[in-house]
């Protein structure tokens, strides 16, 4: 009987140097796109797409992250004295979005190592991975929907798959493989960040995935990249010699908030569809536009 997956693997244990000095205090996770930190929406995608157990990956400097998804019971009652009863659902509803767990990363560098420490908790459950700076704000099914219906369909490891430009070839994984149908790729190789002169695919992995517990001893034994990373695309990789792999293409809009240029532009694109402040938006950047 094929197991529903239940959980998702969150990593958040990067320094975000990129955006430093903002980050020397406070997660890159926790940066706001307009009124919600960037991690909350990667949790509510889950949530929404049937995810129950959600397993943030972190280390020494993330506290708020934990403190975000607690209890506050101090600001629960300051908001009830003050009437904001709107605002006190929303922090009500924070903690119970899912079953939190939180695991301090420890077996070194590279996004490999985040699935890998997290191993005893997901057991023999096929889970998804997803990054704490990847959304996907616009879709009217969510990205990670879309993967599991690939999953629950293929019964095997599904990869986020989007087309992407020539400069693409150097920020994401490159996906190669035979076109089974429309949207859905069979993987024949995955190379990291290759560049426009060593792949003809225009096809990235970005987003997440979904993975089976067996990833877990390909990871164990995956060697480190030229940076001494675990990398893994490269346990997938390894892993698609021998087991069927399949790439999803999601339909729907990916938003980086990986560094400032980035953020900006996505909090002006999600900006410019909230219907309670779009329109005093648009006359601001019109008018900003024709200074």
């Amino acid at each position: 009987m094929q197991k529903k997956v239940k959980k998702a693997i969150i990593a958040v244990a990067g320094f975000g140097t990129r955006f430093l000095p903002a980050t020397k205090a406070q997660p890159k996770e926790m940066l706001p796109i307009i009124d919600k930190p960037i991690i909350q929406y990667i949790v509510e995608e889950a949530v929404k797409s049937g995810i129950e157990d959600i397993i943030l990956v972190t280390n020494y400097n993330k506290r708020s992250i934990e403190d975000h998804f607690g209890i506050s019971k101090e600001l629960e009652s300051h908001l009830e004295e003050q009437g904001k009863i709107k605002f006190l659902k929303e922090i009500k509803n924070i903690p119970n979005l899912a079953n939190f767990i939180f695991v301090r990363q420890k077996s070194g560098y590279g996004n490999g190592s985040p699935v890998l420490d997290a191993k005893h908790i997901i057991g023999d459950e096929p889970f998804a991975v997803l990054w704490g700076d990847d959304l996907f704000l616009n879709n009217k099914k969510p990205h990670l929907k879309q993967l599991l219906e690939a999953y629950y369909e293929y019964n095997s490891p599904i990869i986020t798959a989007m087309d992407i430009s020539e400069e693409g070839t150097k920020k994401y994984g490159v996906i190669e493989g035979e076109k089974i149908k429309e949207g859905i790729i069979k993987v024949e190789k995955l190379t990291e960040k290759p560049g426009p002169k060593k792949t003809k695919s225009r096809v990235g992995s970005l987003g997440g995935y979904i993975l089976t517990p067996d990833i877990f001893k390909v990871l164990e034994k995956t060697p480190l990249n030229s940076k001494n990373e675990l990398c893994l695309a490269d346990s997938i990789a390894i892993y698609s010699q021998k087991n069927d792999v399949y790439a999803k293409k999601i339909e729907g809009e990916y938003n980086d908030t990986g560094n400032p240029l980035s953020w900006l532009k996505t909090n002006v694109d999600y900006a410019l569809k909230r219907e309670d402040i779009k329109e005093e938006f648009k006359k601001y950047l019109k008018q900003k536009i024709n200074e």
